[in-house]
């Protein structure tokens, strides 16, 4: 599998793992097609993607097809497609300008909203009549704000918004508060000033310089806006996933259905969304294996420190699976001659999202790692 063509750095520390140990160790861990174990004299294994091709049978048939048959038959069932994104009553259902800055704002303040151990309840945001926890809580109060009169999305208010004023637009209903309220803080400030300074107080100005290119907008965001330049140090070597860069223009892709300002030539490029959520679902699926080792640990609700070997290994893996998950479906539609259709990462991603929120109860059993940072 050619993955030459992902932007995410990823690739250069999949590269670096394979040629530090191709083949067999000496310890018997193995190395293939960007996939890894780690089980060498000094590291025990923590994190192993399931490879479809392993030469170790016992580990290939933990890799089932239940997840690719899915993602297929949601393609034919049009429950997986592009309008998707923009069919959820919280996010934009105008394609404008107006939606471009919303999205900038919302990736700006998408990170980190899992609750500790020890709180009763969720961070928790009414709005219209309904109640909404994580992600869609922070959708509902910036919408909420909005019919308040607050200029949540205007750069030229954002870039001095008080703690205590961010902190009663993302109001809880329940007794526990979003979380990271002097982070989300910061980062307004930051990518406010840059949007006043440099692109005349609106993103849309950004993403016209991109000329259609999603990585040329990947390229301009995580160089202008330092608060998206998610990357970390593996054994020498920068590793890069800009989750929340990559997620921004997969939110432009899918609120503009493809069209306009959400047009993008080479859009095929982005990977899937790093977060702490989507593991949990492909390891329920089988594409994803923790050792007993790490599973004690992640069950034991330590916090696992942004940067750290077993959270970069863990962001890795996902987004290889993902990418993995992407080629079997491809050759799915092929194979059944199906060309009406299409897949990607953002696609794939967007479905074990929302399968991980409808099967909540259910994956609640598989922990996810809990890292407290700005980027996921």
């Amino acid at each position: 599998m050619d993955l030459k063509g992902i932007r995410c750095n990823v690739v250069d520390w999949m590269e670096l793992v394979r040629e530090r140990d191709r083949g067999y160790s000496k310890s018997g861990s193995y190395f293939a097609n960007f996939g890894y174990f780690r089980g060498t004299d000094k590291a025990k294994t923590t994190v192993i993607l399931v490879l479809k091709d392993s030469i170790c049978q016992k580990e290939r048939n933990h890799f089932n097809l239940e997840v690719e048959c899915l993602v297929l038959n949601g393609l034919k069932s049009k429950t997986i497609s592009l309008e998707g994104f923009s069919q959820h009553e919280l996010h934009p259902q105008v394609s404008d300008s107006a939606a471009v800055d919303w999205i900038f704002v919302v990736d700006t303040l998408n990170f980190s909203f899992w609750s500790p151990d020890d709180s009763s309840c969720k961070w928790e945001v009414s709005h219209n009549g309904r109640k909404y926890t994580g992600y869609f809580a922070l959708c509902a109060a910036i919408n909420r704000a909005i019919q308040e009169g607050v200029q949540i999305t205007d750069p030229n208010y954002y870039c001095n918004v008080s703690v205590e004023q961010l902190t009663h637009i993302l109001r809880s209903d329940t007794s526990t508060p979003a979380p990271m309220i002097k982070e989300r803080v910061s980062n307004l400030h930051e990518v406010g000033k840059i949007l006043v300074n440099k692109y005349k107080g609106s993103f849309v100005n950004c993403l016209e310089q991109a000329d259609n290119s999603a990585q040329k907008l990947l390229e301009l965001v995580i160089t202008d806006f330092p608060c998206y330049r998610d990357e970390a140090d593996y054994q020498g070597h920068k590793v890069a996933f800009y989750k929340r860069a990559q997620i921004l223009i997969g939110d432009l892709w899918a609120s503009f259905r493809g069209k306009g300002l959400g047009f993008f030539t080479d859009i095929d490029s982005i990977t899937m969304f790093a977060d702490y959520r989507i593991p949990q679902s492909l390891v329920h699926f089988g594409a994803l294996k923790y050792s007993d080792e790490l599973m004690a640990i992640l069950k034991s609700g330590v916090e696992l420190p942004s940067g750290s070997p077993e959270e970069v290994e863990i962001r890795a893996c996902c987004i290889h699976a993902v990418s993995m998950v992407c080629e079997e479906v491809h050759r799915l539609l092929r194979e059944e001659g199906i060309q009406n259709l299409s897949i990607n990462s953002i696609l794939i991603d967007h479905f074990l999202w929302d399968y991980r929120r409808q099967h909540a109860e259910q994956l609640e059993t598989i922990p996810f790692h809990k890292t407290r940072c700005i980027y996921y």
